[in-house]
C-alpha cells in the first residue's frame, strides 16, 4: 500500500522484542524510569534509550520529567488498546515466550489494564454490572443505566465528576487476553479500580502488572460483584449488545 497509515512502521516498532517487553512494562499504568525498563527488557541502560527514542518518535510512549527524573509512560489509552488486543492475538495462537511461571497465575486472576482491572476479577466485574442491568447496549458500544448510575453513586464513585471529565468514552469494553472475555474498560473502570484500591481491597503487587486482594478485600469484593449465576439461570449469559 502506497498511500495511506503506515502499519509497517507501527509494527515494526512494537515486534522487536526488547520494545515489546518495554512496551508491555508499561501496560501496568505507571510511569518508569529507563533503568527500570532497561531491566523490564534484559537490554543495557544506553540500548533501552535509544529503543525509547524510536518509540517516543513513532508515537508509542511519552516522555515526563519530575524534577531530575525522567519517566516514561505509553502515550494514551489508545496505544493501550492496540497492546492488550495483540497480547490477546499472541495468547490465541500459542505465541507464548515462556511456559507459564509461578506469576501467570496471579496475572490471571487479576492485573492492571493500563488503568483498569483485568483477569478473571475484571470479568466478574463486569459480567456482574451487565446481569445486573447496570450496563446496556448504546450506539457507540457500552452505556451506563440509569441503574447503574445509581449503584456507582452507592459504590462511592462521583459520577459528576466522571461525565465532566477530559475522558470522553464513559464506559468501554476491552478484550480480555488471558480470558477471551470482556472486562470494564473507559473513565468507570479506572475509577472502579482506582476506588478499590483506595479501600484497600486490593493492592498492586511490586514489579508486576498483578493485583493482589487481601482477605477482607476480596470478600467485599464478592458481595459487590455477585457472580452472574446468581442472576441468571444456568446455561445462560448476559450480552453488552
Amino acid at each position: 500500500m502506497k498511500e495511506g497509515p503506515d502499519l509497517a512502521r507501527i509494527a515494526a516498532l512494537i515486534g522487536e522484542p526488547a520494545r515489546a517487553n518495554i512496551l508491555t512494562a508499561l501496560m501496568a499504568g505507571r510511569a518508569l524510569t529507563v533503568t527500570e525498563l532497561a531491566a523490564e527488557a534484559g537490554v543495557t541502560v544506553q540500548t533501552a534509550s535509544g529503543h525509547l527514542a524510536r518509540l517516543e518518535e513513532g508515537g508509542l510512549v511519552v516522555p515526563r520529567r519530575s524534577g531530575r527524573h525522567k519517566y516514561f509512560a505509553l502515550r494514551g489509552v489508545e496505544v493501550a488498546r492496540v497492546l492488550e488486543a495483540l497480547l490477546g492475538l499472541a495468547a490465541a495462537r500459542g505465541h507464548l515466550r515462556s511456559r507459564p511461571g509461578p506469576r501467570d497465575p496471579s496475572l490471571r486472576a487479576a492485573r492492571v489494564c493500563y488503568d483498569h482491572m483485568a483477569g478473571e476479577a475484571g470479568i466478574r466485574l463486569y459480567d456482574s454490572l451487565l446481569a445486573r442491568g447496570f450496563l446496556g447496549p448504546a450506539p457507540e458500544g457500552l452505556a451506563l443505566t440509569d441503574a447503574g448510575a445509581t449503584f456507582v453513586t452507592s459504590f462511592g464513585i462521583d459520577l459528576a465528576a466522571l461525565r465532566a471529565g477530559r475522558r470522553r468514552v464513559l464506559c468501554r469494553d476491552c478484550l480480555d487476553w488471558s480470558e477471551r472475555r470482556s472486562h470494564l474498560a473507559g473513565a468507570l473502570g479506572r475509577a472502579m479500580l482506582d476506588h478499590m484500591l483506595g479501600l484497600a481491597w486490593l493492592h498492586r503487587v511490586e514489579g508486576s502488572r498483578a493485583l493482589r486482594f487481601t482477605p477482607a478485600g476480596r470478600r467485599a469484593f464478592d458481595a459487590a460483584f455477585p457472580p452472574v449465576e446468581d442472576w441468571f439461570p444456568e446455561g445462560s449469559t448476559p450480552q453488552a449488545a
